[in-house]
């Protein structure tokens, strides 16, 4: 990506100046509040901290708080310009810490070169922080700096430009060596730097299986020897006796370059010389040791990794020094030690053979990332790493020792990161684990798609269900194929080629619909479209749940299922609901999809189904009818008066049912506009969490808005009142979206099969 001059600037000049900002996690609008926040009410946790130093992390943000610190000694590619115009640089490292980890940041750039210096201010810094980010500091002297600040200080400190871009590049590496089938303590490994991140690389690499004696490192004077007089103790253990004394010499064989220096000092004719399936890891940025194109073009049995995001297999160190913190500082480790690191590495490299989101595949317009040659490592934007390395960095802190704070209950922490970066997934993360209890088979009629395909290769890994996929066999598979999916335990039907199912089939939504339009004829015909034939096999038992809708209009989608299978007894009317999935909890809306302007009566069976539906997600409604009125106020207008009638209606039918309408959005949603104004609602105390909307259109345009620009995610739409489980996607659903209704499915279909 090209990043022009003025763009940059005006970025950054934009108001308020600059990238970060303190923001009061407390109320402060009133007297009382500010008594509290400050004197006198702040002399209260004073006293109790001074009591007991640990209650610092109870009554003050330090646990959650991180200062980024740095002299400007080696500033990106930029060099040593000084604490002041490293500024930009540490504001911006603070946003990726907020944005990955949901981790607080204040940056400090300290203008003081001398390394006694340093430490001496870093340390007297202790008691604000919670960690310690150092960044950006030239070698020697940032070997020096890291270790003593360890040995004096008590909490998680690490110099991200050493020690991240050994994490990283050690995920890397050991998945490139599983691929091509290398051991790594065979490997011979030519590195070219011998800076911080290089030093790092190397210590890493050797606590995982390299030998010291086939490593050979360049810098820019030539290689390590041991002769050698200019280089500080923790470069020249990687000195080398061997007889080499040029880089061809050394890349001759090689299995493995690592480059840490500048650019195009490879040249590619020594590619050549390497053994192989060689790995070349080519990071001087912005450009790399040798260029991606030239190196592919010159073996192509290279696996390349370098620092652009232009190319596969990016090293970028936000994978690591966001999550390794959060861990860290989750247990209030007193250091980040060896163990934590390689924590770290191992976690990253088994995400990466994970099946990859649907939300990754969006974000990088990529829907072939797979575990392979050109996917080494997640992608930066992957939501799944705040649980896969946090985690593993703390629970390696507490067998290491260095924890201070024991983690208990290891699910309830993952769903406590989720919520730190407003992915609170509980309500489906129990639905999902639901499913997986007795997982079902669930028949996806529109299997000729990518996105169904890669749904159901992730739902039969998770063990949510067991996919059955209606299609041309030979399609079906050529499409996975493309796409790196492995279907393998998917059962695959051309209904094309079920003449004596589709005969049966016929019969039976002839029986059932001969009185409403259908004959045999017309039954036959029908059972060769896939909706109607999903249909029919939940309704005759050879699948429990149905899944369409991806690929066509809603109302033709769900006709079928109507047809075939019905709403369930007592319903005279199906309906549709969302779920909001939001920082403050789940919310649900309805009717926002099938019913188009409802009677007052038929919002009463809307209320009665979502309010049901509501309870399925282990959730208690709490019902607001909406309008654009407030308990009559503005008077008159058919709407108002329908969604009044319908409170009147549903009060009276489900006197359990916490209920009031009709209102406005923001009031229903708001306890303290409800306290002020209409204390007599039975929704005053808390708000409502289930909108009644009273016709598809308010409904239908309230969640997008939320959805697009609201930051809320949104789940459904979830059909209620069927008699089987039947569940219409929204056209262009998400493989996430897909993957969530399949889960609601399942358990509709376990819910069903206890009802028997």
């Amino acid at each position: 990506m090209k990043i022009n001059k003025e763009d940059a600037l005006a970025y950054h000049a934009m108001s308020p100046q600059g990238k970060i900002e303190v923001v009061p996690t407390k109320p402060v609008s009133t007297q009382l509040d500010l008594a509290l926040a400050y004197s006198p009410g702040v002399a209260e946790p004073c006293m109790e901290i001074a009591r007991n130093p640990d209650d610092v992390y109870k009554y003050t943000a330090k646990g959650n708080l991180v200062a980024v610190i740095s002299n400007g000694t080696a500033v990106l590619g930029l060099g040593n310009i000084g604490p002041a115009a490293s500024k930009p640089v540490m504001e911006g490292k603070g946003v990726l810490f907020k944005k990955f980890a949901g981790i607080d940041c204040f940056d400090i750039e300290i203008d003081a070169t001398d390394p006694d210096e340093f430490i001496r201010i870093v340390k007297a810094l202790e008691p604000t922080f919670g960690g310690i980010n150092l960044e950006d500091i030239k070698a020697p002297e940032c070997f020096r700096i890291e270790t003593e600040l360890r040995e004096k200080m008590n909490i998680p400190l690490m110099h991200d430009d050493q020690h991240g871009t050994a994490i990283i590049t050690s995920a890397a590496l050991l998945n490139a060596l599983e691929i091509v089938g290398k051991r790594i303590e065979d490997i011979q490994l030519v590195v070219s730097g011998a800076g911080a991140a290089a030093v790092s690389c190397l210590r890493l690499y050797l606590a995982l299986g390299v030998r010291p004696q086939n490593v050979v490192v360049f810098d820019k004077d030539g290689i390590i020897t041991p002769a050698r007089t200019d280089l500080a103790p923790l470069q020249l253990q990687f000195a080398t006796e061997r007889p080499i004394r040029t880089l061809a010499e050394a890349m001759a064989g090689a299995d493995v370059f690592l480059g840490l220096s500048a650019a195009n000092v490879l040249p590619a004719e020594l590619l050549l010389l390497m053994a192989d399936n060689p790995i070349v890891f080519a990071l001087a940025n912005p450009n790399p040791e040798i260029g991606y194109d030239l190196a592919m073009g010159t073996r192509p049995d290279l696996i390349m990794a370098t620092g652009r995001s232009d190319h596969p297999n990016q090293v970028n160190n936000v994978l690591g020094f966001p999550y390794i913190f959060r861990g860290a500082m989750d247990v209030r480790a007193t250091e980040i030690n060896e163990a934590m690191k390689l924590a770290a590495v191992h976690a990253l490299a088994e995400l990466s053979k994970e099946p990859v989101p649907d939300i990754v595949n969006n974000a990088y317009g990529d829907t072939t990332l797979a575990f392979g040659r050109t996917y080494l490592i997640p992608k930066p934007l992957d939501p799944r790493l705040i649980t896969a390395v946090s985690p593993a960095v703390a629970r390696a802190a507490m067998e290491s020792g260095v924890a201070r704070r024991q983690i208990l209950d290891w699910n309830v922490y993952d769903d406590e990161l989720r919520q730190r970066l407003g992915l609170d997934q509980k309500l489906m993360n129990r639905i999902t684990s639901a499913a997986r209890q007795n997982p079902k088979r669930v028949v996806f009629a529109e299997a000729d798609n990518y996105k169904v395909l890669k749904a159901a290769q992730l739902v039969r890994d998770e063990g949510i269900a067991l996919p059955i996929l209606l299609g041309a066999p030979d399609k079906v598979r050529a499409l996975a194929q493309a796409n790196h999916i492995d279907l393998a335990g998917c059962e695959i039907i051309d209904i094309l080629r079920e003449d004596a199912t589709r005969d049966a089939y016929a019969e039976r939504l002839y029986q059932r619909r001969q009185r409403r339009g259908i004959t045999l004829f017309e039954g036959k015909r029908l059972m060769r479209e896939r909706n109607y034939y999903a249909a029919m096999m939940v309704e005759a038992g050879a699948a429990d749940a149905c899944i369409t809708g991806l690929t066509k209009d809603y109302g033709k989608s769900l006709i079928p299922s109507l047809q075939v299978i019905g709403p369930a007894e007592g319903v005279r009317r199906v309906s549709s609901m969302y779920i909001i999935q939001h920082k403050n909890g789940p919310y649900f809306f309805a009717d926002t999809t099938v019913n188009i302007d409802p009677t007052a009566e038929e919002m009463v069976e809307i209320i009665g189904l979502t309010a049901r539906a509501v309870r399925f997600f282990d959730t208690e409604p709490r019902v607001a009818v909406i309008s654009y009125s407030n308990f009559g106020s503005p008077s008159g207008g058919a709407l108002p008066e329908k969604t009044r009638r319908a409170t009147e209606l549903a009060k009276k039918q489900f006197p359990e049912l916490l209920l009031d309408g009709e209102m406005q959005a923001n009031v229903a949603l708001n306890p303290h506009l409800l306290q002020e104004n209409y204390d007599f609602s039975p929704l005053a105390e808390k708000g409502a969490n289930t909108l009644i909307f009273p016709n598809v259109e308010s409904g239908n345009i309230a969640y997008k808005v939320l959805q697009e620009i609201g930051g809320a995610e949104v789940i459904g739409p979830v059909l209620m009142g069927m008699r089987k489980p039947v569940h219409i996607l929204q056209l262009g659903a998400s493989v996430r979206d897909i993957i969530n209704m399949t889960a609601i499915a399942v358990v509709d279909a376990q819910r069903d099969e206890k009802a028997l």
